[in-house]
């Protein structure tokens, strides 16, 4: 025998040792914000590695146990998520494990990971590219046998009020008619119109905007984290950009004026692409437009099949 096990086989377990006054099973002990590093793919399958922060916890089925084994479930977490490729297969082992390593004393089991999923992209017109950060939330229960793996981000959009836009078109109207209110213009004269201070008498607001969605996996499918994001920004038609010459920036404003939505029209607009993913199995969608018109926030919620 070591001496390293001479030393735990000296110090005491109080854990181990039932309370004398309390006892009684509890529904989740465990551990919050845990620092580590996850591996991830990326969109062209290359494995990323990110910093990320971990919630572990398990069930204290057996009354009379003071407490679970803190450290096992850290050591299972830092040796599995740190040196291997985030899978569903992987989490479902790795909860198994976490239940192995307290058999008699836990029946359930769930992780929560947090991290920041890079991916590339390219610029509306110009060669240009940059990277675009976007929170990612991982969760994966192992309750009454059965696995389940939710997945969420979070997408910042443009967005452009319809009815800003509506109004600024009736005073551009408005503006026309006082301009040429005696004349017929001609067409070079409706174009220099056009393209001075005068021919833009209002301008509809616009705001950074946020989509949060949640989604429930169906079994037998691969982490799509890229792909679900890639979806949710194409049905919104203008995700937030990153390199941006003048030319992107004109893009930019053509795609608010043909996209212009109310925060109901974003909400559906993302139900509509997730109605449509075999991979997907329930969904909660908030879609958050932070007002620039006013100081509140105005916020669509739309939901299927999904809890939590």
């Amino acid at each position: 025998m070591t001496s390293r096990d001479n030393i735990q086989r000296d110090l005491p377990d109080i854990a181990s040792v039932a309370h004398p006054d309390h006892a009684g099973a509890l529904d989740w002990v465990g551990m919050e914000g845990i620092d580590l590093p996850i591996r991830y793919a990326d969109s062209r399958d290359a494995v990323m590695t990110a910093s990320a922060r971990a919630s572990v916890q398990v069930d204290l089925a057996d009354q009379r146990a003071r407490g679970i084994h803190m450290s096992r479930l850290y050591l299972l977490l830092e040796n599995t998520l740190a040196t291997q490729t985030l899978t569903p297969s992987l989490l479902c082992n790795l909860l198994h494990a976490m239940l192995e390593s307290h058999k008699g004393l836990s029946t359930c089991a769930r992780l929560r990971i947090e991290y920041a999923h890079l991916l590339k992209r390219p610029a509306l017109v110009s060669a240009n590219a940059g990277w675009k950060s976007y929170p990612v939330t991982i969760e994966a229960s192992l309750i009454g046998g059965h696995f389940a793996v939710q997945l969420g981000c979070e997408v910042k959009y443009s967005s452009t009020c319809p009815a800003s836009l509506a109004l600024s078109r009736q005073a551009n109207q408005q503006r026309f008619g006082e301009d040429f209110t005696r004349a017929t213009p001609t067409h070079h004269a409706v174009k220099e119109w056009l393209g001075s201070e005068r021919g833009m008498a209002a301008a509809p607001h616009a705001q950074r905007s946020t989509a949060s969605v949640r989604v429930k996996l169906t079994a037998g499918f691969e982490l799509p984290v890229s792909e679900l994001i890639d979806a949710i920004e194409r049905a919104l038609a203008t995700p937030v950009q990153t390199a941006v010459k003048r030319e992107d920036e004109q893009a930019f404003a053509k795609l608010n004026a043909e996209n212009a939505m109310f925060c109901e029209d974003a909400a559906r607009r993302i139900r509509a692409v997730l109605e449509t993913d075999p991979r997907i199995a329930g969904y909660h969608i908030v879609a958050s437009h932070h007002e620039s018109l006013h100081a509140h926030d105005a916020v669509a919620v739309v939901s299927k099949k999904f809890s939590g």
